[in-house]
């Protein structure tokens, strides 16, 4: 079955998303790491989602709720990323400066890979987020 936009959600060729706030976490295993993050972004009250290796394949857009998108049903058996990644979906801007400014006051550390589900990349999988997200970080710290 193919990944991506469910022909039902379309209304005049764009993907309609109506979504509660819900941030997804890639590369962090259960520890003592996820239990800081998990703790600076409780207060904020949004959902939170380890996203396991195994669902990586699947439409970012579709883990996070977008109702219009469905799984590939495919499970990633490859390597497991460098690097930890974060995708918010459904917050405003100014929700977004806050997990930001969470993580930093309570010394949860820094996620270097972060993107905001956009219309262009929900219906990416993890692999092709984290891709992209890889060049812009060495773009950015040349």
């Amino acid at each position: 079955m193919p990944c991506g936009p469910n022909p039902s959600g379309m209304r005049n060729g764009k993907v309609r998303s109506y979504m509660k706030p819900i941030i997804l976490l890639y590369h962090l295993p259960e520890g003592e790491r996820l239990a800081k993050i998990k703790r600076a972004l409780f207060p904020l009250g949004m959902k939170l989602r380890a996203v396991k290796k195994e669902e990586y394949l699947e439409p970012v857009g579709y883990l996070a709720g977008v109702k219009e998108l469905v799984p590939c049903g495919e499970v990633y058996t490859g390597d497991d990323f460098e690097k930890e990644m974060m995708v918010m979906a459904g917050l405003t801007s100014r929700q977004v400066d806050m997990v930001i400014l969470a993580l930093r006051k309570t010394g949860a550390g820094r996620i270097d890979y972060k993107a905001v589900l956009t219309p262009t990349n929900q219906s990416w999988n993890a692999l092709t987020l984290y891709g992209e997200l890889a060049k812009e970080h060495a773009k950015m710290n040349r």
